[in-house]
């Protein structure tokens, strides 16, 4: 079995982004560019992954973590240069290598894997992968033999007029007999308008010395799409949402208005779940089967279970259980854990909170580092006093208690199992199971108050 390389080339800063951030590490749909092109190279069972960086290295390698192995590029000088400081961890190694930029989150994993599949079968020490763009503006060219073959590769800047008007462009990834490619690197010179190394010229030189170099055209030009700018950013990041979203409708999932549904590429739907139009779901979600996910819900790195709905709210870092209605207008904060067939109500409030199977907060609540029994009753107004400016504090609800409207629980507190808080009470004290606790000041009436008010005006 032949053993396969990928250098993954992330040394670039990106100045045309306009931006703090490295231009490898601009999220396309959640995910930074250069974690997209690692995954996918990953999946296809790569011997060894390196990664070249050099702008914002210890970024990117904190990103990647132990996807990749790493090889600083201090100074930027070509492409070519780039791929020569790999040598010394694969150098001498046999096997593959295809080379590919950590800006095209886009090419997938099937089109990797035909390129690879093509560079065998064709026994070539180096295959191109190509495309045919309608614009070919600012790519190189691929310049092909009166037989169809390669030539050469024609950077922009470097080629003629008849050269621009060639439509068959090189999308910078590439398959390399390994060995052959650190040994023409050191052949390779800056003699260009850029003054740099230039990748494509270990191209010309095999086919100097009369290798065979091919080609593996690309159906899908959209894949090949470099990202310099913050142009091609939105570009990719709508090619790459359409693809997410006909995954998930192709697989059982709803979409009311697919153009105005943000899904991240790590999130998981189940079957006959609908989504509303303003849906947004990131990170690692989960969201189980027959759920209903509302107009401008935004759920993060959470679990939803199955048959449950989330109406135009926000959950966080946080597991919903089965059969629970939360929203509209609810906030769910990371570390919570909703109970099946809960209810989270409109205007309410959970943060770091257990809300117990069957429990309640209808409206207008504020839990915090509460643990909230089963079948609880939280009244309108209720909240958990957690915070004293400087520690917080926890409150714990037995089950069936019955928390009445305006409720202030200042923590630390206990209130037992099928216990009743009084409406407008303030407890400060654990109230034991069974009783009613009420702490309120009493009521008192002045007569004629606003007669007398009015007769001295």
């Amino acid at each position: 079995m032949t053993n396969i390389y990928a250098v993954v080339l992330a040394a670039g800063q990106g100045t045309r982004m306009k931006s703090k951030l490295y231009k490898v590490l601009h999220p396309v749909c959640g995910k930074p560019m250069v974690e997209h092109v690692v995954d996918h190279v990953q999946s296809l069972n790569i011997s060894r992954t390196v990664s070249i960086v050099g702008h914002g290295a210890e970024k990117v390698k904190d990103q990647l973590g132990e996807k990749s192995e790493y090889v600083l590029q201090a100074e930027q000088l070509g492409t070519a240069h780039a791929v020569q400081q790999a040598e010394t961890l694969l150098g001498d190694l046999d096997g593959i290598t295809m080379v590919i930029c950590g800006d095209t989150p886009l090419i997938r994993p099937e089109t990797m894997k035909a390129l690879l599949d093509h560079h065998q079968q064709q026994n070539a020490k180096a295959t191109i992968l190509t495309a045919i763009a309608d614009n070919p503006t600012g790519y190189g060219r691929i310049i092909r033999d009166s037989e169809g073959h390669v030539a050469q590769i024609v950077e922009q800047k470097d080629s003629t007029p008849e050269q621009q008007l060639v439509t068959e462009i090189n999308t910078g990834t590439y398959c390399f007999d390994n060995k052959a490619l650190f040994t023409t690197l050191k052949l390779v010179n800056n003699d260009n308008a850029q003054g740099e190394f230039y990748l494509p010229d270990v191209i010309e030189i095999l086919k100097e010395q009369g290798e065979i170099v091919s080609a593996y055209v690309t159906e899908n030009f959209s894949e090949t799409l470099g990202v310099n700018d913050r142009v091609a950013l939105a570009q990719a990041e709508a090619i790459m949402r359409d693809r997410i979203n006909e995954k998930h409708m192709r697989n059982g999932v709803s979409f009311i208005n697919p153009s105005n549904t943000y899904i991240g590429v790590d999130v998981k739907i189940g079957s006959d779940t609908v989504l509303q139009s303003g849906v947004i779901l990131e990170g690692n979600t989960v969201i189980g089967e027959d759920c209903f996910i509302g107009a401008n819900s935004h759920i993060i790195d959470s679990e939803i279970g199955d048959r449950t709905k989330v109406d135009a709210s926000v959950v966080e870092e946080s597991v919903i259980g089965e059969d629970v209605t939360v929203g509209p207008y609810a906030h769910v904060r990371p570390a919570s854990n909703v109970g099946n067939r809960a209810k989270v109500g409109n205007f309410v409030e959970l943060k770091k909170t257990t809300l117990g199977e069957g429990s309640k907060a209808s409206h207008l609540t504020y839990l915090g580092d509460a643990e909230v029994g089963t079948d609880v009753n939280i009244g309108c107004g209720t909240i958990t006093v957690n915070y004293d400016g400087v520690n917080k504090f926890k409150t714990i609800i037995g089950d069936r208690s019955f928390i009445g409207c305006n409720a202030n629980l200042v923590a630390p507190v206990t209130i037992g199992a099928d216990t009743y808080v009084a409406a407008g009470t303030t407890i400060t004290k654990e109230v034991p199971q069974h009783a009613l606790a009420i702490g309120r000041s009493r009521q008192e009436n002045k007569e004629n108050y606003v007669n007398k008010l009015n007769s001295n005006k």
